[in-house]
C-alpha cells in the first residue's frame, strides 16, 4: 500500500468526524439542505465585518504579494503586541510575536520547536482530536487526562499525570468540545500544580477566547503562568476559517524566550508554512478590535439548551465557543449518535474528543435549524431512554 500504516492510523481515528461529514453529505443529496440538521461541524456561518471585509478589498491592491521574514510584518507584529498587551494584561512586543497560518499551523510550529522524540504532552480531555496528529507530528506521545465532571480541569490527576518525560500541556479554554471557560482560580491551580515543574510549556489554544457570554471572563495565561505562551486565530472570533491566519504569542515569564521565538521562527520555515498569508496579515492588523455579533452565538445557545431540557438530556451549561457536550442516554455516543442521523440530525461522538458517553452538538448554524430540529431530538432521546 502507498500510505504509510501512521496515516491509516490517522485515518481510523478520525473517521466519526468524517462519518459525519460524509453522511451529511448523503442526507442532503436524498432530502434537501433544508431537511438536514447538521451540528457536527465548528464552521462559522455568520460572515465577518464588514470592516474585514472593506480590509481585504483595500489591501489587496496595496500591498507586496512576495515573501516577507518567516515571523511576518515587523509592523503587524508591532500592532498584534500591542493589542495583546492589553488583552493578556503583560508587556508584549514584536518579537514575542509569530504570526501563524492559523491555530492549527501555530500549534504545530510550537510542537516542532519543543518536542524531542518521546516527549509527552498532557492534554485535558475531552480535548480538540487534532491535537493527538499534531502531537505525533513531531515524535511526542499524548498524556490524556480527565477533566471532572462538570468538564474543568482536575489540578491533582494533571499533577499526578507529570513525568521526567512531560514537555507541556495544553490547555484550550473557551474549550471545543464543552464550552466551558476555565476560571482564574481554575488556572492558578494548574499554575500551582506545575510550580517545581519550571521547563513544562503551558500551550494556551485560544480560537474562542472572544467568543463568551453573559460577562464571563476569559484569565489571562500568560499573566497567570510564567512559562506560557498562547496560540490563536481570527477563523471564530471575525469568521476567517478559511484564510488561515494567527499568531503565537510567548509570554515573558518563558525563561529562554529569545532561543524558543528563534525555534518557532525556524519551524515555521521547516514545515513548509514558510510566512502566515500576506494580505491576512494586513487585514487581521487593521481589524485586531473586530468581532462578529456575538449576540448570535448566544441566542443560539439559549434556544439549543431549551431543547436539549425539554428533551430531558443533561450537559454542563457552556459559557463560551459554539458547542454543548451533552451526556448521551445510556451513556453510549455512538448509538446517541447514530439514532440522530434517522431524524436527519448529525452529531459527533465523544469518543472522536477522546471522552466516551458524550456527542458534541455545534451551533453555529441558522436558529431555525435548531428549532426545526427539536422535535426528532426529543424523540430520540425518549425512545433511547425507554
Amino acid at each position: 500500500m502507498i500510505i504509510s500504516e501512521q496515516m491509516q492510523g490517522y485515518a481510523e481515528k478520525s473517521s466519526w468526524i468524517r462519518k459525519m461529514f460524509e453522511e451529511g453529505a448523503r442526507l442532503k443529496a436524498l432530502y434537501g439542505q433544508e431537511q438536514v440538521y447538521d451540528f457536527s461541524l465548528g464552521n462559522p456561518d455568520i460572515p465577518p465585518p464588514h470592516r474585514v471585509i472593506e480590509a481585504i478589498e483595500d489591501y489587496a491592491a496595496e500591498i507586496s504579494h512576495g515573501y516577507m521574514a518567516n515571523a511576518g510584518y515587523a509592523e503587524t507584529r508591532e500592532q498584534v503586541a500591542s493589542h495583546g498587551s492589553v488583552i493578556y494584561d503583560v508587556r508584549l512586543d514584536a518579537g514575542d510575536i509569530v504570526m501563524s497560518c492559523g491555530a492549527g499551523g501555530g500549534l504545530n510550529v510550537v510542537l516542532k520547536s519543543i518536542l524531542n522524540p518521546g516527549d509527552e504532552v498532557i492534554t485535558l480531555a475531552p480535548y480538540f482530536v487534532e491535537y493527538g496528529f499534531y502531537i505525533q507530528n513531531h515524535g511526542g506521545r499524548l498524556v490524556s487526562v480527565p477533566c471532572n465532571k462538570e468538564f474543568l480541569p482536575d489540578t491533582r490527576a494533571i499533577k499526578e499525570a507529570i513525568t521526567e518525560k512531560t514537555r507541556a500541556i495544553i490547555i484550550n479554554s473557551p474549550n471545543n468540545p464543552t464550552g466551558r471557560v476555565y476560571s482564574r482560580e481554575t488556572i492558578e491551580g494548574i499554575r500551582d500544580a506545575l510550580m517545581d515543574k519550571p521547563d513544562i510549556l503551558v500551550i494556551s489554544d485560544e480560537p474562542y477566547r472572544r467568543l463568551v457570554y453573559d460577562g464571563v471572563e476569559v484569565p489571562s495565561i500568560l499573566k497567570a503562568i510564567p512559562n506560557s505562551l498562547v496560540v490563536t486565530s481570527a477563523s471564530k472570533d471575525i469568521s476567517l476559517a478559511g484564510e488561515r491566519i494567527g499568531y503565537i504569542a510567548l509570554g515573558p515569564g518563558i525563561a529562554d524566550k529569545d532561543a524558543l521565538c528563534n525555534a518557532l521562527i525556524l519551524s515555521t520555515r521547516i514545515l513548509g508554512f514558510v510566512n502566515a498569508p500576506a494580505l491576512m496579515q494586513k487585514v487581521l492588523a487593521a481589524c485586531m478590535d473586530c468581532s462578529i455579533d456575538i449576540a448570535i452565538y448566544r441566542r443560539r445557545r439559549n434556544i439549543l439548551m431549551q431543547v436539549l431540557d425539554e428533551a430531558g438530556l443533561d450537559y454542563a451549561p457552556p459559557e463560551g465557543a459554539f458547542y454543548i457536550f451533552v451526556h448521551a442516554p445510556l451513556g453510549d455516543d455512538l448509538a446517541f449518535s447514530n439514532a440522530l442521523v434517522h431524524e436527519n440530525i448529525l452529531v459527533v461522538p465523544g469518543t472522536g474528543f477522546g471522552y466516551k458517553g458524550y456527542v458534541r452538538f455545534a451551533y453555529c448554524l441558522d436558529e431555525r435549524y435548531i428549532q426545526a430540529a427539536a422535535d426528532g431530538i426529543k424523540r430520540i432521546a425518549q425512545r433511547l431512554k425507554d
